[in-house]
């Protein structure tokens, strides 16, 4: 079993999803210099994760949901999925970001699973609270090992690709650690850099 494990936002999606859904409540620029510091690992993603949603409160999740699918994926996103499922790969998005965004995506790129965390909602408006399988630094590197261990592929035969701090639990799990458009905390724990905004050049790296 070959498995590739890819980061939802910055590296399939050409952004921040939790900066895109701060837009309307006037917050972009607040929430975005907070994500900025956690993706270099400036601070903890759980903290930062969950301070960042705090902004959020109010927001009706028809917005949420609007802004989920209209986001803009990165150049190459559903070419390289069709091609590494060619080539026998299991296709799975591990974020820190949102149920809403991955879900959708998953739809319209065609991978096969996605693990991402979940906007708590009351009355048709966020609530400020989140929950879910991506919330701190260790989760992705969590996942990935249960992962490897249900559908028995090793390490050698599996693929990573991010761009933040929170992604270097997996590439300790992984041959071929892809740092994509990367921060340099994870360019430094990376076999494989591409600078360049286009995911078909993994393609490059992968057999």
């Amino acid at each position: 079993m070959k498995l590739a494990v890819f980061d939802f936002d910055s590296t399939l999606m050409d952004g921040e999803t939790i900066d895109f859904l701060a837009e309307p409540l006037g917050l972009k620029e607040k929430v975005a210099v907070i994500t900025e510091r956690a993706m270099r690992g400036e601070l903890d993603f759980f903290e930062s994760l969950t301070t960042r949603v705090q902004l959020l409160e109010g927001l009706e999740v028809e917005t949420v949901d609007t802004i989920c699918r209209n986001l803009p994926f990165m150049p190459g996103a559903k070419e390289v999925i069709e091609k590494l499922k060619k080539y026998g790969y299991r296709v799975v998005v591990f974020s820190g970001g949102f149920r809403n965004a991955t879900s959708h995506a998953r739809e319209v790129l065609g991978f096969d699973a996605d693990f991402s965390n979940v906007l708590h909602s009351r009355n048709g408006r966020l609530t400020g609270l989140v929950g879910g399988d991506m919330m701190f630094d260790f989760s992705k590197g969590d996942m990935l090992r249960r992962l490897q261990r249900l559908l028995g592929a090793a390490p050698k035969d599996t693929v990573v690709v991010g761009d933040g701090a929170n992604d270097r639990s997996m590439f300790e799990h992984a041959e071929t650690k892809i740092a994509f458009c990367a921060k340099d905390i994870l360019k430094k724990e990376a076999n494989v850099i591409i600078e360049r905004k286009d995911l078909t050049e993994i393609l490059m790296h992968v057999s």
